[in-house]
C-alpha cells in the first residue's frame, strides 16, 4: 500500500513585524524636506523600538503606567509566536512518527496549486485555512490545526489593558492537544470531511482563479468613497430580477460557511453549512428606493448568478479578506455564483453535532 502523503501548511512566525521608528526619516541627513513623514502622536503602547519623544512624555506615574502597558503587550506577543511554534513542532513531531510522506511550506511561500497530496494540514487559524483553501480543488481535503486558541482566563485579566483574544479557529478541527488523535480517525476515514461550497466569479465573462470560501467583497478600494454599481439576479433558465441601481459602501456575498463572519457582523444570518446558497448584502446603501428595499439583502439559489456592473472609475473585488485582490473599472461586469468546485473541510466536533441543516 502506497505511503499518504501530506503537506504542512504553516502561518509564518513573522505575523508581528517590528514598526520602523517614527522619527526615522526626519533625523536623517539626507532625506529630502519632501519626503518628510507627516507628524504624528506618538503610540504608548508600542513595541520596543518605536518609541515616544520626550515631547510627548506626561508625569512620571504616567510613564511607568505606560511601560507596564508595554511590558505586557509584548509578553503577551511573544507568547503567542511562542505557542505558535510549540504547536508547529508538536504536528511535525506526530507526522515524523506516522508511516507518512510530508513536506511543510509556510503560506506566504507558496504560489501554485496544491496537487499530488492525500490531506492539506494547515496549522494557524482559519486565515491560514482560507489562505490554503485557494490553492486547493474539490479533490484534497484540508484539516485546520488551531495553533493559538483564545484563553478565556487571559482574555478576562486583560480585558482592561488590550484586547487578548487569539485565533478563533471556526474552522479548525484540531488543536494541539488533539492533533493526533483526529489525524488518525480523518487518515483512517472515520471522521469524513464536509463539502462547503465556494464562490465563484467570472470578470467580463473571464473566471477569476480563486474561489472564496468565506466571503467576497466587491466595493472601492478607499472605504470613504461611494460604490456605484448595478446588479441584478439571473436564473439559469434566462429569467431575470429587476435591475437594481446602488450607491453605497460595497456588495458582500458570503458562503454558508462565510455567514458566520462578516455577514452576521452587519446583520445578516446564519446559514446551514451544507447549503449550496449564497447570501448577499449591500452595505449602507445610499437612499434605496422602496421596491429596492427587498432586494437589498437576500439569497442567491444555487440555480441563480448576480449580474453586476461597475460604474466607478476603479473598484476591487476581495477575496477572502485583504491578501487575494483583483481591480475592477468603470463598465467592467461580474458574474458571481455558487458555480465553484466545493472545498472538503475536516470540521470540528461541535459543527458535525449541529447536524448538516444547521
Amino acid at each position: 500500500m502506497a505511503r499518504r502523503r501530506v503537506l504542512l501548511f504553516l502561518k509564518p512566525f513573522d505575523v508581528y513585524p517590528p514598526r520602523p521608528y517614527v522619527g526615522a526619516a526626519a533625523s536623517s541627513p539626507t532625506s529630502a524636506p519632501s519626503s518628510l513623514p507627516q507628524p504624528r502622536a506618538a503610540n504608548p503602547k508600542a513595541p520596543v523600538g518605536v518609541g515616544i519623544s520626550n515631547f510627548h512624555r506626561g508625569p512620571d506615574k504616567y510613564d511607568d503606567t505606560l511601560k507596564c502597558d508595554k511590558k505586557s503587550v509584548l509578553s503577551y506577543l511573544d507568547d503567542r509566536c511562542r505557542v505558535h511554534k510549540d504547536t508547529i513542532d508538536l504536528c511535525q513531531s506526530v507526522l515524523q512518527r506516522k508511516s507518512l510522506d510530508w513536506i511543510a511550506v509556510q503560506r506566504n511561500h507558496l504560489c501554485q496549486p496544491i496537487r499530488d497530496v492525500d490531506l492539506v494540514v494547515a496549522v494557524g487559524g482559519d486565515g491560514t485555512l482560507l489562505r490554503a483553501s485557494h490553492f486547493l480543488d474539490d479533490s484534497v481535503p484540508i484539516l485546520g490545526v488551531n495553533s493559538d486558541p483564545t484563553c478565556t482566563k487571559e482574555v478576562e485579566e486583560l480585558s482592561d489593558e488590550f484586547d487578548a483574544r487569539r485565533s478563533t479557529g471556526y474552522l479548525c478541527a484540531a488543536t494541539a492537544g488533539n492533533f493526533e488523535q483526529i489525524l488518525d480517525v480523518t487518515l483512517d476515514g472515520s471522521r469524513r470531511p464536509l463539502e462547503l461550497s465556494r464562490i465563484s466569479v467570472k470578470l467580463n465573462g473571464i473566471q477569476l482563479p480563486t474561489y472564496a470560501l468565506n466571503d467576497i467583497l466587491v466595493s472601492h478600494p478607499c472605504p470613504a468613497s461611494v460604490s456605484r454599481f448595478s446588479f441584478r439576479k439571473r436564473n439559469n433558465t434566462g429569467e431575470n430580477s429587476r435591475l437594481i441601481n446602488c450607491r453605497s459602501s460595497g456588495l458582500r456575498v458570503s458562503t454558508a460557511a462565510g455567514s458566520t463572519a462578516a455577514m452576521l457582523s452587519a446583520g445578516g444570518f446564519t446559514m446551514p453549512l451544507s447549503s449550496r446558497e449564497l447570501q448577499y448584502m449591500i452595505r449602507e446603501p445610499i437612499s434605496p428606493m422602496d421596491a429596492d428595499k427587498a432586494m437589498l439583502h437576500d439569497v442567491l439559489k444555487q440555480e441563480q448568478h448576480m449580474h453586476v456592473v461597475w460604474y466607478n472609475q476603479e473598484g476591487a473585488v476581495y477575496v477572502d479578506g485583504s491578501h487575494v485582490v483583483h481591480s475592477i473599472q468603470h463598465g467592467d461586469s461580474l458574474e458571481i455564483s455558487s458555480g465553484a468546485p466545493t472545498l472538503k473541510v475536516v470540521l470540528p466536533e461541535h459543527l458535525l453535532k449541529m447536524g448538516p441543516e444547521w
